[in-house]
């Protein structure tokens, strides 16, 4: 180690500094034994009478620190020396870095001795290092008395986006704009949900069962009128029994909106799919109950919805008997998927419908041996102080407590396995604990931005959860999870509309997904995420289609049939 730096170590050590040389050249602080707000307060190392020095740091509002935290891109950093910098050794010595990645910067030295850099494009929730390499010198030739690397975390633009309204009108217009997604941009032949913003001609079976439910919301709140929604949901059932094929009364995953062929999901996954089946039918169900007149058009509405559910053959998926559901067959494939439908997942609506069928039911023992797995499927262990009744370690994905809900009432529901509003509301306050804690330290997860499901993320289409985490946060997971953490969830929405609306918010509601560790936000909406958020939140508000599907007569013998006390 050379003279300088030896006496420079000595004395950091007396002012009860540590550090080390960075591998640049730089002198890097790496511990301070005094810290004021948000950052190490150091001021730049003394330096003896007449050289070449920094004598300031300022970035933003902040001054003479080793650390900078919630620096704003567009951020102004001023570097004040004790004598003019020769312009022409700036480039090579004044560096910024992101995980080891240089990182282009112009600084401006109009007002040399003080050079002023804007931090323009910058990621949010990101660290960085602005370096001040011993190359730089004075425009007299002395070289620095010392280099430097200070510490930058990013944070973001917390200003609102949008003005502010009060709870319930951003409760409204996040129903009312979400369900543009199935009403404007709706098949305009079969009238049903599009799987994504992309897939002009590929709709959805479940994501449409969840669309009927938003088109009752949207009746209900008068959004559209109940003439309008009615005509809506019968293009959508004609279409479904004129022109699409029913694998024993069991629709394919996407087909054609304009002609209703099968669209394959995968090589062998290219007839009938039980669960999205179950989705359109829990929809297709409340909407019986909600239309409810006289008029022949109510009654025709009605007429033809049963016929459709009573063409499900649930019991043909038991596969030759057995005590459990499948979750595909197909004609010319089989039973190749051989997937078996076993809980704790998003499917619980699968076993319930079977054991409502008043024409193809199974028996309370598949419920048992298939779905609960013999009791298998039970956890019983504390998460964040949150006993999970079911499932695996955190309880996975929050569409988990979504999907077979959305008409399924978890208040007061239960069985020998579990209690589901117990259930349902521990694994969301599960996910809103754990993004708090943040164990990787992902950027934004806060008691703002919380909620991991399945969704979009800038690495791909994932399952995303507390064992499966990728940085990436999606607006369904925390706001359809409303019932069960309702100041939890309001206050996430406030945090995705006020503070990230301007990348997040769009003509059919919230973007997918964002990761802002990564700055990355999505542009695409996808149904089966879009209807929970109108759904749910109608439930929390108001209780629609949990009052309207455990109305209906079928549902209640086959939660007598399963023993589940409501």
């Amino acid at each position: 180690m050379d003279t300088k730096m030896k006496k420079m170590k000595e004395y950091f050590k007396r002012r009860g500094v540590e550090a080390r040389r960075h591998r640049d050249g730089a002198l890097f602080i790496i511990h301070c034994s005094l810290f004021i707000a948000s950052g190490c307060a150091a001021s730049p190392a003394p330096a003896p009478s007449g050289a070449f020095a920094l004598t300031e740091i300022r970035i933003g509002h902040h001054t003479n620190r080793d650390t900078f935290t919630g620096v704003l891109p567009g951020d102004t950093v001023v570097l004040t020396f004790s004598e003019k910098v020769a312009t022409g050794s700036i480039a090579a010595n004044i560096v910024l870095k992101q995980a080891g990645e240089t990182k282009p910067v112009t600084v401006n030295h109009d007002q040399n001795p003080s050079l002023t850099i804007i931090l323009a494009g910058l990621q949010a929730f990101a660290h960085y290092e602005l370096i001040i390499n011993t190359g730089l010198q004075s425009e007299a030739g002395a070289a620095i008395f010392t280099g430097k690397t200070f510490a930058i975390t990013t944070g973001m633009d917390m200003t609102d986006k949008f003005p502010r309204i009060t709870d319930e009108a951003l409760l409204d217009l996040v129903q009312r704009q979400t369900f543009r997604y199935f009403w404007d941009f709706g098949h305009p032949t079969s009238g049903m949900a599009r799987e994504r913003t992309t897939t002009l001609n590929t709709v959805t079976t479940g994501g449409t069962g969840f669309g009927i439910m938003a088109i009752l919301v949207a009746a209900e709140r008068q959004y559209i009128s109940r003439t309008d929604a009615l005509q809506r949901i019968q293009t959508i059932v004609t279409f479904l029994d004129t022109r699409c094929t029913a694998y024993h009364g069991v629709y394919a995953h996407w087909l054609n909106g304009d002609t209703g062929a099968t669209i394959p999901f995968s090589t062998n996954d290219n007839g009938g799919d039980l669960v999205e089946t179950a989705f359109l039918m829990q929809g297709l169900l409340a909407a019986r109950r909600y239309f409810d007149g006289a008029a022949g058009a109510e009654t025709t509405l009605r007429s033809d919805i049963t016929r459709l559910w009573e063409a499900v053959e649930w019991d043909w998926y038991r596969r030759d008997g057995q005590n459990v559901l499948y979750w595909h067959w197909s004609p010319d494939r089989g039973w190749a998927m051989n997937h078996r439908i076993t809980g704790w997942n998003e499917a619980l609506m699968v076993y319930l419908l079977a054991a409502s069928s008043p024409t193809h039911p199974v028996p309370k023992v598949v419920y048992d041996e298939g779905w609960a797995r013999s009791g298998a499927f039970t956890n019983g262990n504390p998460f964040y102080g949150y006993t999970l009744p079911l499932g695996n370690a955190f309880g996975g994905p929050l569409f988990f407590t979504h999907y077979s809900f959305l008409g399924l009432d978890p208040r007061n529901l239960s069985d020998r396995y579990a209690n589901y509003f117990t259930q349902n509301r521990h694994h969301s306050l599960i996910h809103y604990h754990y993004c708090i804690e943040n164990p990787k330290g992902y950027g934004g997860y806060s008691a703002d931005c919380w909620g991991l499901t399945a969704s979009d993320g800038n690495k791909g289409y994932s399952a995303h959860s507390p064992t499966n985490d990728r940085g990436v946060v999606a607006p369904t997971a925390a706001l359809s999870s409303m019932p069960y953490t309702p100041d939890e969830s309001m206050q996430a929405l406030r945090f995705f509309y006020y503070k990230l609306g301007d990348k997040l918010w769009s003509e059919y509601g919230f973007y997918d997904a964002f990761n802002l560790s990564e700055g990355w936000f999505d542009n695409q909406h996808i149904a089966i995420d879009q209807g929970p958020i109108i759904v749910m939140i109608e439930n929390h508000r108001t209780a629609l289609l949990w009052n309207l599907f455990m109305s209906d007569p079928d549902i209640q013998a086959g939660l007598r049939a399963l023993e589940i006390e409501y």
